[in-house]
């Protein structure tokens, strides 16, 4: 993307869940600090650019690059990894999952940068998925993980909040959705994939708006804090300066593939767990900091409660975003106060939570090796 500044990874041909492939993929990431520092690594969110996750990065910060390594990869989908914007020619992109993306961040973390152990992996909302997942696929792989205001499985209130987003988007190309973990259906369109300037500019306006009343909570909105705190006029320069603008800074099929890979999120879908939830989050072994907000309209605190329980008992621990910033309490980077509240709760986890000796000593002598 213009104006950023990150590397990529060449993955080959790579074989996804689906039984899809992504024809010469490749990862985006960038790096902050000390290869030799531990390890911490940080993925993209719904949307986001790579450059979208560095607030929570500096000197002053937990995620200090002068203490830790710090890997920001981006999903597949965003428009710097492997996405519908750089595939050489407009075609539908293949079904992919968290798996899919993680298991493309392992081969990036260990074959490319070559990491054996990381001292944690942390992330807000698809972030939090992600981390969810690392913790999952990869249980020995990291001491902490802490997912911000998301969930290991995506709920069936969310995956219908999706479908309103994504509808919005592509009822202006006359196709309906396929319903929930799918894209679209192609009704009477020579070419579904191409967008039209007027096109994109009507149907992510309208992804925008739809996207508008379950970003922030209601209390967010009462208390017009989108003209208090962020400073606009009244609710429609926020709604057109925000998030219409937010909306048609994106390509709208990388936006499609993005929503697919979350609706359909669930870490329970990979072995050995097969569809048992409860078995998949009994298998993380990371001590992990799970951080719903209060006000969050799709990813309520009673989500993460039940994800805590089902964990074994030492593992996770639950505290709650006392906020009214809704899903926005975890990022990224809007509310001053909850930036300040997430990283006090990220240095003080780092700190009840010592990296393991043994763990510490092997990765060295593999560094050696």
């Amino acid at each position: 993307m213009p104006g950023e500044d990150y590397e990529t990874f060449k993955l080959g041909d790579w074989e996804l869940q689906s039984g899809e492939k992504i024809s010469d993929a490749h990862i985006a990431y960038k790096t902050f600090g000390d290869p030799k520092s531990p390890a911490i690594i940080y993925p993209s969110w719904f949307s986001g650019m790579i450059s979208d996750n560095f607030w929570l990065i500096g000197e002053d910060k937990t995620l200090n690059p002068d203490k830790f390594y710090i890997i920001v990869p981006a999903l597949f989908g965003n428009g710097q990894s492997s996405s519908p914007s750089n595939q050489p020619t407009p075609a539908p992109f293949p079904k992919c999952s968290f798996y899919d993306n993680v298991r493309a961040q392992h081969e990036l973390v260990t074959k490319h940068l070559g990491i054996t152990h990381a001292r944690a992996v942390i992330g807000w909302s698809m972030g939090a998925a992600q981390t969810f997942q690392w913790a999952t696929q990869y249980p020995e792989f990291m001491d902490i993980a802490v997912p911000f205001c998301g969930s290991a499985k995506t709920s069936l209130h969310n995956q219908v909040f999706l479908e309103g987003v994504k509808s919005a988007l592509i009822a202006v190309k006359d196709t309906r959705s396929a319903g929930s973990g799918a894209i679209g259906v192609k009704e009477g369109q020579p070419d579904v994939r191409v967008w039209s300037a007027r096109e994109k500019d009507v149907g992510l306006k309208a992804l925008g708006r739809v996207y508008a009343g379950w970003g922030f909570s209601q209390a967010f909105y009462r208390h017009k804090l989108y003209e208090t705190v962020l400073g606009y006029k009244g609710l429609e320069d926020f709604m057109q300066n925000f998030w219409e603008k937010w909306a048609c800074s994106k390509d709208p099929e990388n936006l499609l593939v993005m929503i697919q890979t979350w609706q359909n999120g669930d870490v329970s879908k990979q072995d050995p767990y097969n569809g048992d939830f409860e078995k998949a989050l009994a298998s993380i072994k990371a001590k992990t900091l799970v951080l719903p907000a209060k006000t969050d309209l799709y990813f309520p605190p009673e989500d993460s409660e039940y994800e805590v329980a089902s964990m074994k008992p030492g593992i996770g621990k639950l505290d709650v975003f006392p906020s009214i910033w809704g899903h926005w309490a975890g990022g990224p980077g809007d509310s001053k106060e909850d930036v300040e509240w997430l990283d006090r709760q990220l240095a003080g986890f780092f700190a009840e939570n010592k990296p393991d000796r043994v763990t510490g000593l092997a990765q060295k002598l593999a560094e050696a090796l």
